[in-house]
This record gives structure tokens, sequence and C-alpha cells, in this order.
């Protein structure tokens, strides 16, 4: 569950007396913590919301993710794009915790006698909570890619960065998670 950082290493030419010059790692300053918590907290728990539906929840899930940052800051500080570590371990997490819900609320239904394939949470208050409803109904990986896209605005390589996968790998989660969810909101042509 981590994403890989893109180490820089240094050239080891020749100089003019034709040996190798010793080898000196190239030191990248590490941000320190509470300055990378505090510029990203706020995007963070926004797309532990859009994966989770829950707002304390997302909360939580983003808090779990920075402690884990913080625990290795040593080693995650110094990737190039710390903030994808992190958005992979929400996103991660959010599915995570929305199926194991979802799979506790059809348990607890059998457990009191309710024989009911689809438990009502209530009327959503608005189109946004509708949408992003489905988003979380898509596979895990459509799911993600789409939020990442959508409520992030990430380019399709940064989130293949994130999700660990190719950029064209990115391209088709994106393109059957929009497909179904343009079935689902009954969208005109297709596709969002």
């Amino acid at each position: 569950m981590t994403v890989r950082p893109k180490h820089r290493v240094p050239s080891q030419a020749p100089d003019d007396g034709g040996e190798e010059t010793p080898f000196v790692p190239v030191i990248r300053a590490v941000e320190p913590f509470d300055r990378f918590y505090a510029r990203e907290f706020r995007s963070v728990v926004g797309l532990a919301y859009a994966l989770s539906g829950s707002r304390s929840g997302a909360e939580d899930i983003a808090q779990e993710a920075f402690i884990a940052a913080h625990q290795k800051w040593d080693r995650i500080g110094s990737y190039d794009k710390p903030e994808a570590w992190v958005r992979r371990v929400v996103s991660n997490l959010s599915v995570s915790r929305f199926r194991r819900r979802a799979s506790e609320i059809k348990a607890m239904t059998r457990l009191a006698g309710f024989r009911s394939d689809h438990v009502s949470l209530g009327e959503l208050p608005s189109e946004a909570d509708h949408f992003w409803a489905q988003v979380r109904k898509l596979p895990k990986r459509q799911a993600q890619a789409v939020a990442l896209h959508y409520l992030e605005d990430l380019a399709v390589a940064d989130i293949a960065d994130i999700l660990d996968c190719s950029p064209s790998t990115v391209k088709v989660h994106l393109h059957k998670g929009r497909q179904a969810l343009a079935e689902r909101l009954d969208m005109p042509g297709g596709e969002l």
C-alpha cells in the first residue's frame, strides 16, 4: 500500500583521471509534517467523504491516513508526492469501510428478522449526495478513479501513481465508471 517514490540517483561519471567519483547521495529537504497536514487535510477529508459517504467517518479515515504517514514521515516525506501516498491510503480505507458498513447493515437486517434486499436510509438532500452515493456503488477502482478525477481534479497520470496502475488502466476505470454513472443517473448520451 505504498506509492513508490521516484528516487533521484546522481550519476557516477568518471572524472578526468579515469576513476569513478564517489557516490554522493542527493538529500531532499523534507517538508515538516505539520505543514503538510495543514495543506492537505481539507482535500483529503473531502476525498474520504466522497468515497465513504459518512461525514464523521471521513474525518476518522483521514486521521488514520495521516497518522500512518506521520509514523513513517522520514520515509513518506521524502517521496516526490507524499500526498499521493496519503490519498491511496484514504481511498483504500474509504472503500473498505463503506463495504464493511453495507455488510453490517445487511447482517443486522437479517438478524432482526427483516427480509429486505434494500435498506432505505432516507431521502438524500441534494443531487451531489445522490451522485456520490452512486459513485460509491461502483467497483472499488472505478469509484476511486472517478473520485480522484472529479473531486481532486487530478490528471490521469497522477491517479495512476496513487492507484499504482498504468495510465491506460485509469482511463478504462474512468470510462467504465462514467458509463455506469450515466446509466444510473439517466444521462443522455450514455456517458458523463
